[in-house]
């Protein structure tokens, strides 16, 4: 489509319609107000992390005013996104004037219209003039967005990336500064960067914002070249050399993931253990549905599985052994039911794809879950009342129950899974599945056995979660029904989906996205649904393969889109 060389004015209006809807939405929901308890700048000019997501919707009317109106001129891209926020802002300043006679409650209808959303709105200011100061400050940042979309790409990502940096520094500040002070002397230099009264300094706020944004734009004009010279550099090393290289880079990494624990802390430690449970499952939901294409919606039955198994094996008030094995001796049993498990769901769903594989898996995760709940296997697994006195992990006399000890176990595993799914993907096996992934019909035409192939997807995948399961159950030490829910195979779904499917250091940036900073954000739980939704949406929107997708993966959705909008 070409663009326009008039102002298009009703683009304009429709895309700061959309932006200011979403204001009002978020406003209406909570969030802002909740967000605005948390400084991004404080000092003299105080900017919340509520202030942040309306000029989150700001900058979106700007940028939709720009891809919508598709003006030629850079003078009609800044007027346009001007326009877009003058109308966005408008709408939410609105709703504070809505609410202004006596006569009108709103809270009465939405509970969220409170005074601290108007306070917060209104910048502390008397009504008129803080809403004024709001659609100006809206204007000019969808204004500001608009022009800044006129600079080229590499620009572009330059300053997306400060400003994300910068915002994910203002939301992560409390444990930044729990662990700057455990670093002595070296923390001093970094604690100067926060206001006693919470949020960043504005001199701290620029310098993270350019520096990061510098240091994106640096990498930008040299990495290549880098890279290369640094290629050519180690391939004309001997053989023994280009060893050497090998090991000491292995080396330098292992000794940065085992230090992680004594620098991040406690609490860290233990969201990153969250974190590396949901990424095994996510790497064996990987292998089912990013490199074979089965969609199974009931993954959590086999994590399932293997807690109950260690749970049973391990726990002295319902075990049936005399004497109840130790975590190294039953998890072997707990990938075993995973791995059968696996098998066990696959033989039914043969000749079933699609939407109906779906169904089908979804009704497996369910009855597993029922039958755990159930009072028919009451006396095996504890029904409601869940297992507890479920045996720790062991080590020699050392007992993995801490979150830096279990951070050890949860990265070997990890890492031992991670190793295998890479062989996978590169072997005979991985291509059998990637080509029953493209089309069963053609792949079958090609020799390849369906049956066995299929088969072993599900109980790679199931034994994946297993393990996840086994470490989830001695980790916790008790385990009830309810905490296999369903909800849980839709979050591995979804960080498979924003990672990229079928490319495992996705799978891993997934986790990290959508596991590790929710738990870092706790008291903003209440909005974890609606943030998953937010992001599901702008990434089918705009990165419909996921941050990192498997090359092949990037290449089949880039076609498909670019087929559906011709």
């Amino acid at each position: 489509m070409a663009k326009a060389t008039r102002f298009d004015g009703k683009a304009v209006l429709r895309a700061g319609a959309i932006a200011g809807v979403t204001a009002l939405l978020i406003c209406l929901v909570g969030m802002v107000a909740a967000f605005g308890k948390r400084n991004l700048i404080g000092g003299v000019v105080r900017i919340s992390v509520g202030h942040t997501l309306f000029f989150l919707n700001m900058m979106l009317a700007g940028y939709l005013a720009v891809r919508r109106a598709r003006h030629k001129e850079p003078l009609f891209q800044a007027l346009g996104g001007a326009l877009a926020g003058l109308v966005s802002s408008a709408m939410v300043a609105a709703l504070v004037l809505i609410d202004l006679p006596e006569q009108v409650n709103l809270r009465s209808v939405l509970i969220n219209a409170s005074p601290d959303l108007y306070a917060l709105l209104t910048f502390g200011m008397p009504t008129l003039t803080g809403l004024g100061v709001l659609v100006v400050a809206g204007t000019f940042v969808a204004a500001l967005t608009a022009g800044a979309l006129i600079l080229p790409p590499r620009f572009r990502r330059a300053v997306s990336l400060g400003f994300a940096v910068l915002l994910l520094v203002g939301l992560l500040q409390d444990l930044l500064k729990v662990m700057f002070t455990g670093w002595g002397t070296l923390g001093d230099l970094f604690l100067w960067m926060f206001e006693t009264g919470g949020g960043l300094s504005l001199v701290a706020a620029v310098t993270v914002f350019v520096v990061a944004g510098g240091l994106n734009l640096l990498f930008s004009y040299y990495a290549a070249g880098t890279r290369r010279q640094v290629q050519a550099w180690v391939m004309s090393r001997p053989p023994q050399g280009r060893l050497a290289i090998r090991i000491a880079s292995i080396g330098l990494l292992a000794l940065v993931l085992l230090s992680v624990p004594f620098v991040v802390g406690r609490y860290p430690s233990e969201v990153l253990n969250t974190v590396g449970l949901f990424a095994l499952m996510g790497l064996g939901l990987n292998v089912v549905v990013g490199f074979a294409g089965l969609l199974d919606l009931g993954y959590v039955a086999f994590f399932a599985i293997g807690a109950y198994t260690m749970g049973v094996l391990t726990s002295p008030e319902i075990s049936p052994l005399a004497h109840p094995l130790t975590f190294w001796e039953a998890l072997p049993f707990s990938l075993l039911a995973a791995l059968l498990s696996g098998i066990i769901l696959g033989i039914p769903v043969l000749n079933t794809r699609g939407d109906y594989l779906a169904i089908v898996t979804l009704g497996f995760g369910e009855i597993v879950r029922l039958l755990f709940l159930s009072d028919w296997l009451r006396p095996y697994v504890g029904g409601a009342q869940g297992i507890q006195l479920i045996a720790p992990a062991k080590v020699g006399d050392l007992l993995l129950t801490q979150p830096r000890e279990l951070y050890y176990l949860i990265l070997v595993s990890c890492l031992i899974v991670v190793f295998v799914s890479n062989r996978l993907k590169n072997s005979r096996l991985g291509r059998a599945w990637m080509a029953v992934r493209e089309d069963e019909d053609v792949a079958q035409a090609m020799g390849i056995e369906l049956v066995s192939t299929k088969l072993l997807a599900f109980a790679t995948g199931a034994t994946f979660a297993g393990l996840s399961g086994a470490i989830f159950a001695t980790k916790l030490g008790s385990i009830y029904p309810h905490s296999f829910q369903l909800l849980y195979s839709i979050y591995v779904l979804c960080l498979l989906i924003v990672g990229g499917m079928g490319n495992v250091p996705g799978v891993l940036v997934g986790a990290l996205l959508l596991i590790g900073l929710p738990e870092l954000l706790r008291e903003f739980a209440e909005y974890r649904m609606l943030v998953y939704g937010v992001a599901l949406v702008f990434m089918m929107l705009t990165r419909p393969e996921g941050f990192l997708p498997d090359r092949r993966v990037r290449r089949e959705v880039r076609a498909e889109v670019e087929e559906n909008s011709a």
